[in-house]
């Protein structure tokens, strides 16, 4: 198969406004998919994180940038629009990877409270890999 461009999608919550606790929620998703895809820092062509307005204690790529070969990949943060009743405290990614997989391979991760937002993605997560995908 061609090598593509396809989108990995996650997100995870905070337990709190803080430096640590923004940097811990997002390392821990960023790990999590990056093992349920077996990615490469290499393969990733860029990543987006964004974040709900009520985190703004630190910048969600730090995390990202600690991970030994992520230094190096292209990190765009933003923030999520202010939608009434929307999930507080979510840090969500979108990493676009190239890759032989179909978009079913793919793995998309959601932790913490944001399971509730794609039940669906969680029980494909838990599906490919036999384990969590909502923790």
């Amino acid at each position: 198969m061609t090598r593509v461009v396809r989108g990995v999608r996650g997100a995870t919550t905070a337990a709190a406004n803080t430096a640590e606790e923004i940097f811990r929620a997002t390392r821990e998703l960023m790990l999590a998919v990056i093992e349920a895809n077996d990615l490469h820092p290499e393969d990733v062509a860029s990543v987006m994180l964004t974040m709900t307005p009520d985190l703004n204690a630190d910048f969600p790529a730090k995390a990202v940038r600690s991970i030994d070969g992520w230094q190096w990949v292209p990190l765009m943060c933003a923030t999520e629009l202010a939608v009434p009743g929307s999930m507080p405290r979510c840090i969500r990614l979108l990493l676009h990877v190239n890759t032989d997989r179909s978009q079913e391979q793919m793995v998309h991760m959601y932790l913490g409270d944001a399971v509730a937002l794609r039940p669906d993605m969680v029980e494909h997560a838990q599906t490919k890999n036999g384990r969590g995908g909502g923790a």
